[in-house]
């Protein structure tokens, strides 16, 4: 997903240097989005890891 995000942030510099605009701002927006919600997953990953841990270890 963060591929996704480096990709489409990619293009949308592309697309703000050739003058395309609104392709640039779509892109953006898009590139913004997925890494938001790679960081929310990352995030619930890591917590849910943790515990599961913690658990397993008998801590």
């Amino acid at each position: 997903m963060l591929r996704w995000a480096l990709i489409f942030l990619v293009i949308g510099l592309i697309a703000g240097v050739l003058g395309f605009t609104g392709v640039a701002g779509a892109s953006f927006a898009i590139a913004k989005f997925l890494f938001f919600i790679f960081i929310a997953i990352f995030v619930i990953l890591l917590i849910a890891g943790l515990t599961f841990a913690n658990r397993v270890s008998g801590g």
